[in-house]
């Protein structure tokens, strides 16, 4: 029976790995881990007969510690202890954010598999985390896709891989983008996800994130990656061969399955729903990516190119960036703004440690918070 330690278990994707891990009877969660909400962290433990639980949060952390027998760590220190507890077999990081890199690097040092939701690890870490490329399974939709289509075929006979958008709630809209609302931006038309990825999916940033992360999983060139918008959601990802013939995975908009087949590889259990129904498809339809119109996708793909220290950069004025325009804070067209103005003033370190990554971070938060200040909004290029 595998011990699982569920990082980011009060998330969108930590509370359907909890529903999936229910109905898996060789699984059992030993510890939890989350942001600050104690609340529901307690309910998960006492649901869930969790042993150990940590909050980034320290306070939250001494208010949960107050109600409950289980121990509580603090601080991301405490998420290092649970991923890397001798008793744990499975570390599943579904932290959002670069908060994540930490946890995932202790979890692979003391010998555990991760099962990663959380992109940003690879986005920023990602020459320091694929030394353990063993040990990590992909939970993220596309991810899982690709490495599904990939099973059993040689990287010499795969032309390039394909990332498929969504497009996000903005796909079709005509009218003025600086003007949008955090309620429209929030309502994605296929998933249910938290605040922050759903905005990334808005700006297609999520989408840019995606791809480092399939650079660094796959080992694939950027010129070996593409990005096709497909509104429905049902073809996840795709391999291009190189005859010229496409491998794809279909599969409904349900991330449960993906987080399934992390938790059960190399099997393939029961569904949790209702299987895609092929016939009741009206159309699966493809289109290129408006570059011009969701500028943060090329952004992405500039930063990755790039490489060394500026993805650290990219993430962490993005982050910002969301977080401003989640409080009202800052227009939809700066998020893009402020993440072009913080690229273009970085001079790139070579191969960051972990320690010049997290201090990297730190500074590029700052800066991001006080320049944001000085935006309206729009793009300063088109």
């Amino acid at each position: 029976m595998p011990n699982i330690a569920l990082l980011g278990s009060t998330g969108s994707i930590g509370t359907q790995a909890l529903e999936v891990i229910e109905r898996l009877p060789d699984c059992r969660v030993v510890s939890a881990a989350a942001g600050s909400n104690d609340e529901r962290l307690q309910e998960q433990i006492e649901t869930h007969n969790v042993q150990r639980a940590a909050l980034y949060d320290k306070d939250a952390a001494q208010r949960l510690q107050r109600r409950t027998s289980v121990p509580v760590l603090g601080g991301i220190e405490g998420f290092c202890q649970l991923a890397s507890d001798p008793d744990v077999d499975l570390v599943v990081n579904s932290i959002v954010g670069a908060a994540g890199l930490a946890p995932t690097l202790a979890a692979l040092e003391a010998g555990k598999r991760v099962a990663l939701a959380n992109k940003e690890t690879l986005v920023v870490g990602g020459h320091l985390v694929m030394g353990y490329a063993e040990q990590i399974v992909p939970i993220d939709s596309e991810h899982s896709a690709l490495w599904q289509c990939m099973q059993g075929h040689s990287r010499s006979s795969i032309d390039a891989l394909v990332l498929t958008a969504s497009g996000g709630p903005f796909r079709q809209y005509h009218g003025d983008l600086e003007a949008v609302t955090v309620q429209q931006a929030l309502r994605h038309p296929n998933w249910d996800m938290g605040g922050k990825i759903t905005i990334d999916s808005a700006t297609l940033m999520n989408k840019g994130l995606e791809v480092i992360e399939a650079h660094w999983l796959f080992g694939f060139s950027y010129d070996r990656i593409d990005v096709v918008v497909h509104p429905e959601s049902i073809v996840h990802s795709l391999i291009r061969m190189t005859d010229g013939s496409y491998l794809a995975h279909l599969g409904a908009a349900d991330m449960r399955m993906p987080i399934q087949y992390a938790l059960t590889y190399p099997h393939f259990n029961p569904v949790l729903s209702m299987p895609l129904d092929l016939t009741e498809l009206t159309g699966l339809h493809f289109e290129h990516p408006d570059y011009k119109r969701f500028p943060c996708l090329g952004l992405a793909f500039a930063a990755g190119r790039t490489g060394h220290s500026m993805p650290t950069v990219l993430n962490a004025a993005n982050e910002i960036a969301v977080e401003l325009f989640l409080d009202g804070r800052l227009g939809f067209l700066g998020i893009a703004e402020l993440v072009e103005t913080m690229m273009a003033r970085h001079t790139p370190v070579e191969n960051p440690d972990l320690e010049t990554i997290l201090a990297l971070d730190r500074q590029v938060r700052d800066e991001s918070r006080r320049q944001a200040l000085s935006l309206k909004g729009r793009l300063t290029q088109p």
